[in-house]
């Protein structure tokens, strides 16, 4: 993991990589961890690594950021590396609030990661600043 996480939630994704690694599953005993961990978050988070909504995209000038299709199909951008997501409840449950650790495409990112089942994209450096720099509508 890129980013710093709190020394227990590195070691629950370190257990869930090689967990998965091994039989392609995540232990009940890891999940409740995660669900201890994480709260309601990991549950949705799951949901979106089950439904292949992360893609890893980099560029061939280096640059790297993950995207991810929310529930509602919208796509948000994060950035692991700090822990930013640009969607909504990350501004208010994580940055306001600080009632969570972080948003549930942040976790769905690192579960990917961590499960193998991250999509791998490479796009122009033209393309990658449209990701990073939107045009507002």
């Amino acid at each position: 993991m890129d980013a710093i996480l709190p020394a227990v939630a590195e070691e629950l994704l370190c257990e869930i990589r090689q967990s998965f690694q091994e039989t392609t599953q995540i232990s009940d005993e890891l999940l409740l961890s995660l669900k201890f961990i994480f709260g309601p978050t990991a549950l949705y988070a799951l949901d979106l690594v089950d439904q292949r909504s992360v893609s890893h995209v980099t560029s061939p000038s280096g640059r790297s950021v993950f995207q991810v299709i929310g529930s509602s199909g919208k796509m948000y951008t994060c950035f692991a590396s700090c822990h930013y997501c640009s969607c909504p409840a990350f501004s208010f449950s994580v940055l306001r609030k600080n009632d969570n650790m972080l948003c549930k495409h942040i976790l769905a990112v690192y579960l990917s990661q961590a499960m193998g089942l991250c999509q791998e994209l490479t796009v122009t450096d033209t393309q990658m600043c449209d990701i990073l720099f939107p045009k507002e509508d």
